[in-house]
């Protein structure tokens, strides 16, 4: 495969220019989950260019297309996936193409993701007479808000008329450096759920707290409560996080407000314990509140459940990653907190989802969703390739069910 090896490379070099101008077009036109309509039109326009016939508009403003290989299209069929929803952020990068939209900013790195596979379908369609089977290309809207791009389209029959075999994805890491992935089998990003709590007390003036029921207080009670439910309750080899993120009382210096309200997350790795996570929660809430005098509403939103590679996808990325890459430049990771709606995706396919550095070795580090996100921009034709690569030698290599 060291011919193929060679073709990939040589056609992500020649095309690196085109692709870096779209994914700075992207960068400087960001738009929000479930609003990316300009996105849309302009990914299925470079998907027209390469003389495929794109589906748009699935599960609101989402893209689907088939890239046909030139023997049994019909036999197998690998996915690869892309996000393309930016973040209600207000840039600070200095770029000369930074976002255009006030408060939107692509600084989780999709910009980056959209422009790489746009790059792996280029190259793809040059290499279609070298394929077996087809390959299908998903850009995804919204993964950055409930209920997540993934099931939106899933829910309006991207997998209608065609199953894929397997499926992959990848996403950048800002703490990785340029050159370098990274990969785990098994379960890998945790499952999320958003936390929304109304604690409902009486107000009244500051100097007066014993003719009032402060739901300040009530609510710090039940931050320190619910601390248990990690420390305490969570099985000790269950990775669990439960973090706070937002509380406000609309009172001021010396008035005590009626209510408070706070936003969290969970995030776990079982959905036995998630749920069970969720009743305790709520009985602690709702029995602290009532101690106190208060009344405590919760709201739960469940979210995505929990990313799981397939072993074999993933060791499969992993060989392919080595010879395209050498040994010496991919590793293996660790779980992690952060979650991802591609676990829709991989509850239903064979799937892996891995990482690429962005990093440049001796600059400053900004993490993702951060208004001074930088991305090496080396790090898309490396992506484009071997997203490429890998999706060919999954084809040729299928796995046999």
């Amino acid at each position: 495969m060291t011919s193929l090896i060679q073709d990939i490379k040589e056609l992500a070099h020649a095309q690196r220019d085109e692709v870096i101008g779209w994914r700075r077009w992207l960068h400087r036109h960001p738009e929000l989950s479930q609003q990316e309509f300009g996105t849309m039109e302009f990914v299925a326009e470079r998907l027209r260019e390469m003389g495929l016939n794109p589906r748009t508009g699935i599960g609101r403003t989402g893209v689907m297309a088939m890239i046909e290989g030139a023997e049994e299209p019909e036999s197998y069929c690998v996915a690869l996936r892309a996000d393309y929803d930016a973040l209600p952020l207000t840039e600070c990068t200095g770029l000369e193409f930074a976002s255009e939209n006030t408060g939107v900013m692509h600084a989780c790195g999709h910009d980056m993701h959209t422009s790489s596979l746009l790059g792996a379908a280029k190259i793809l369609c040059a290499l279609r007479h070298k394929m077996r089977g087809s390959i299908m290309l998903i850009f995804e809207p919204s993964e950055e808000m409930y209920p997540g791009g993934a099931r939106m389209m899933m829910d309006d029959g991207l997998f209608h008329d065609r199953m894929p075999d397997e499926i992959y994805s990848f996403h950048c890491l800002p703490e990785m450096d340029f050159g370098r992935v990274g990969m785990k089998k098994g379960k890998y990003m945790a499952s999320t759920d958003e936390l929304y709590w109304t604690v409902k007390g009486k107000g009244g003036h500051g100097a007066t707290p014993h003719m009032s029921v402060d739901p300040i207080l009530v609510a710090s009670h039940i931050v320190i409560a619910l601390q248990q439910i990690v420390s305490r309750n969570a099985p000790p080899m269950m990775p669990t996080v439960l973090s706070f993120g937002k509380m406000i009382g609309s009172g001021r210096t010396n008035i005590i407000p009626d209510e408070v309200k706070m936003e969290g997350i969970i995030r776990t790795f079982d959905e036995k314990w998630r749920l069970e996570a969720h009743d305790k929660i709520r009985k602690i809430s709702t029995g602290v509140a009532e101690a106190m005098g208060a009344e405590c509403d919760l709201f739960i939103d469940y979210g995505y459940p929990y990313v799981v590679n397939d072993d074999q996808c993933t060791q499969q990325v992993h060989d392919n990653a080595c010879r395209f890459l050498g040994e010496e430049n991919v590793e293996w990771l660790d779980l992690r907190m952060t979650a991802e709606d591609f676990a829709f995706f991989a509850q239903k396919i064979p799937a892996c989802y891995f990482r690429i550095g962005i990093h440049e070795p001796g600059t400053p580090f900004a993490n993702l969703h951060r208004p001074n996100l930088m991305v090496d921009e080396r790090s898309i034709e490396l992506a484009n390739g071997l997203v490429a690569y890998n999706a060919i030698m999954a084809l040729t290599n299928r796995i046999k069910k």
